[in-house]
């Protein structure tokens, strides 16, 4: 057996429920509106097709590490999107780039009920989903084994009392950091200024991550490859301005 057959059991330092999975409350909708038929029925049948195995605690409590390599087929670059929305950024990466491979996560029953039809009709083989919380996921992917992680128009939580509830935070970046591999890159598209100063000031204090920005272009401008998702399409065209921060695995 080598190292990688089993994950550190809560590596954020989360409180321990008996059963040894750590407390996660989770915080947000799960569902919004009613699902169409077309819907269900994607849920029900192209889900199960594509969704990642044994990352909850009650199939897998001895956190057994994912292999990528088994859930795809093949070896290749491995992409995370956390929180993807309606799919549409995860679409057209996916399509975009043929030789890599990517796992979207999203908790909201939505979401995916968006995006299985579009990646059914795709006839995308390079995209599995997790419909559950993301950090379950990182505690069975192997080390070093992202090469991108994407967090786009997250939450902002924007009470400062809920501050806690966002993603970049300490107990969410340490597993992050031990997920992607040095150089790979994480990347965040927010409108809400207060996140942007949350989330740089959590990243400077992790010492995993640099801050590639150089110039306030770097910044204002989205990384190559950028696909518009809804959410920011709402935010400009209710005025606000998107920020994009670009982040390099030491």
């Amino acid at each position: 057996m080598n190292d990688q057959d089993h994950i550190p059991p809560h590596p954020d330092g989360a409180p321990l429920r008996e059963d040894g999975a750590p407390w996660r409350n989770f915080y947000g909708r799960r569902k919004g509106k009613a699902l169409r038929p077309g819907q269900i029925e994607h849920i029900e049948r192209t889900l199960p097709r594509l969704a990642v195995p044994n990352v909850g605690w009650d199939e897998n409590p001895e956190r057994r590490a994912l292999d990528p390599q088994a859930l795809f087929g093949r070896r290749a670059p491995l992409v995370l999107e956390i929180g993807f929305g309606g799919g549409e950024h995860l679409l057209a990466q996916a399509a975009a780039r043929p030789e890599a491979d990517f796992i979207g996560c999203e908790t909201f029953v939505n979401g995916v009920a968006m995006l299985l039809p579009r990646l059914d009709s795709a006839g995308l083989t390079n995209v599995r989903v997790h419909m559950g919380d993301a950090r379950d996921l990182l505690d069975v992917l192997p080390e070093a084994a992202l090469d991108a992680v994407y967090l786009l128009y997250p939450d902002p939580w924007p009470k400062k009392k809920h501050r806690r509830r966002r993603f970049v935070n300490p107990d969410t970046l340490g597993p992050l950091a031990r997920t992607l591999r040095p150089g790979g890159r994480f990347r965040i598209a927010t409108d809400i200024p207060d996140y942007v100063r949350h989330s740089l000031e959590k990243l400077h204090a992790a010492p995993e991550f640099a801050w590639t920005a150089e110039r306030p272009g770097d910044w204002r401008s989205p990384w190559p490859g950028w696909h518009r998702t809804r959410y920011e399409a709402k935010a400009l065209r209710q005025g606000r301005t998107p920020t994009y921060l670009d982040l390099i695995r030491r």
